[in-house]
């Protein structure tokens, strides 16, 4: 029959340093206790185990096998819970755990590139999961079932669940064929009034696909006044971009995704627009990693060209488009 023996933490503590002190008062001048408490405390533990741990050797102790089996497998054991303690006071700080962030393109191509880089130099342990989304609803919906811990996004879905801190404003962009005749004249290009939208024919993506940003385009369109015509559909930025360069028709993107250069396109911002870029995630999930994550993310530096006040944005442009 096998005698189960509780081993508390302290007693490995007491065993391991009187193997390395050599001596019960240098251990307990190590441990800030009294020689007689330890003395007491490693005969208490001897009569439980049932077997000698330290033999006498002059004026010192010597661990016996046992003993000496037992201060090796303890040291291990002490390494092990000190490094679990760590670990809780990093979770309880923010500094490990894992962390799922959803974004569309435009966040990525536009601060949200330099933000995450400074994430992943301040919290190298944190597990940090990256989501790219075409969708703003299924990216809102995606933190309201807890698949995504926080979304970078411009049309957050209203719902009280949800907190939401606008983070970055630009303009809206028109991106056209190089050789249209709106995108010729002297650089930089003044900004294009928003009726123009009924100039040129636009590439979209298909609303099915998202179908909050898509009906964002048509509205700015026809609150200026215009149809627009839509002449070619794309399910992706680079997609989009490369048939307004084929000569298909214009693109309404945010300002920032002129970072991507594509040849053939010239872009021109729009006049008196503003896109937001919120910060999306559930009240009743604040966990200590996103809230070090919101801090370090914190209100980046508004663009070079700022956008205008919100009292001159037209009505229901308060975010846009879902990359």
């Amino acid at each position: 029959m096998v005698m189960a023996v509780d081993l508390e933490l302290r007693l490995l503590t007491y065993v391991v340093a009187v193997a390395e002190e050599g001596t019960v008062s240098g251990a307990a001048r190590r441990l800030n206790l009294t020689q007689p408490t330890l003395s007491r405390q490693l005969r208490d533990l001897e009569r439980r185990l049932d077997t000698e741990l330290f033999a006498r050797t002059g004026r010192g102790l010597r661990p016996t096998p046992a003993g000496r089996a037992l201060a090796d497998r303890a040291r291990a054991v002490l390494a092990e819970a000190d490094a679990a303690l760590q670990d809780v006071r990093q979770a309880a700080r923010g500094r490990t755990g894992r962390l799922t962030v959803a974004f569309a393109g435009s966040g990525i191509n536009g601060p949200l590139g330099a933000a995450l880089g400074k994430v992943r130099t301040h919290l190298p342990d944190v597990d940090l999961r990256l989501i790219e989304s075409f969708n703003d609803e299924e990216m809102s919906q995606g933190v309201l079932d807890g698949t995504y811990d926080i979304a970078v996004q411009r049309l957050p879905l209203p719902d009280h669940r949800l907190r939401v801190r606008p983070w970055w404003r630009e303009p809206l962009t028109l991106f056209l064929p190089e050789d249209h005749r709106l995108a010729r004249g002297r650089r930089p290009l003044p900004p294009v009034p928003a009726r123009t939208l009924g100039e040129v024919p636009l590439v979209l993506w298909p609303r099915e696909v998202s179908p909050r940003s898509y009906d964002e385009i048509v509205a700015l369109a026809r609150r200026s006044g215009v149809s627009p015509l839509i002449a070619a559909e794309g399910r992706s930025v680079p997609t989009v971009l490369a048939l307004v360069a084929a000569g298909f028709g214009a693109a309404v993107l945010a300002d920032s995704l002129r970072v991507l250069r594509r040849v053939g396109v010239t872009p021109r911002p729009i006049a008196d627009t503003v896109t937001t870029l919120h910060l999306v995630w559930h009240a009743e999930r604040e966990t200590a990693v996103l809230d070090r994550f919101l801090a370090l993310l914190g209100h980046p530096a508004d663009p070079d060209r700022p956008p205008p006040a919100s009292s001159a944005v037209p009505d229901g442009i308060a975010g846009f488009g879902p990359a």
